[in-house]
């Protein structure tokens, strides 16, 4: 399924004139298996021990590598990112464990037109995190009220919709 709700990021200071590519990945939280979201106390309860980690993935935007101008005329989203609970994934979707925290983490990577650009890889990219992007990944929301956000705002859950859009 496609990440909800979508990342998204407005980028300044790069060479308007280099070419970048950005990615993302995830990284866990902490080393904890959740079980439900407690309404009582806003908090999710752990179950016990994480599940041995997925494999590393990484989502190359699907305009990398481009301009650093093109990067900073408008806001970059990554609404074509796939998550996915699936070990035997194929699709090149993220792959995340369920009831587990993960931190996205966005990268920037300057292509460097050096023929010896290896040797700068450490200089060539910038890795930035926003904490209040965190989440807790499901199969199915723990939230009515999210379920109804996701309903609201999704263009093909028409059917799902038993009222007037000003009741979301």
């Amino acid at each position: 399924r496609r990440m909800f709700p979508t990342f998204q990021v407005k980028i300044f200071g790069m060479d308007p004139m280099a070419d970048y590519m950005l990615l993302m990945d995830f990284v866990p939280v902490d080393d904890k298996r959740y079980r439900q979201y407690a309404f009582h106390s806003s908090s999710w309860l752990v179950a016990g021990k994480a599940d041995p980690a997925t494999p590393g993935r990484v989502h190359y935007h699907p305009d990398s590598p481009a301009k650093g101008a093109q990067w900073m005329k408008q806001i970059v989203s990554f609404d074509k990112l796939k998550l996915t609970n699936n070990l035997l994934d194929d699709n090149g979707h993220i792959i995340l464990n369920s009831m587990h925290r993960y931190q996205p983490r966005f990268h920037v990577v300057y292509v460097d037109p050096r023929k010896d650009s290896e040797k700068y890889a450490e200089e060539n990219f910038k890795t930035f995190v926003f904490e209040e992007t965190r989440f807790t990944a499901v199969t199915a929301y723990q939230n009515h009220r999210i379920t109804q956000l996701k309903i609201a705002s999704n263009p093909f859950a028409k059917g799902f919709r038993d009222c007037d859009p000003e009741d979301w």
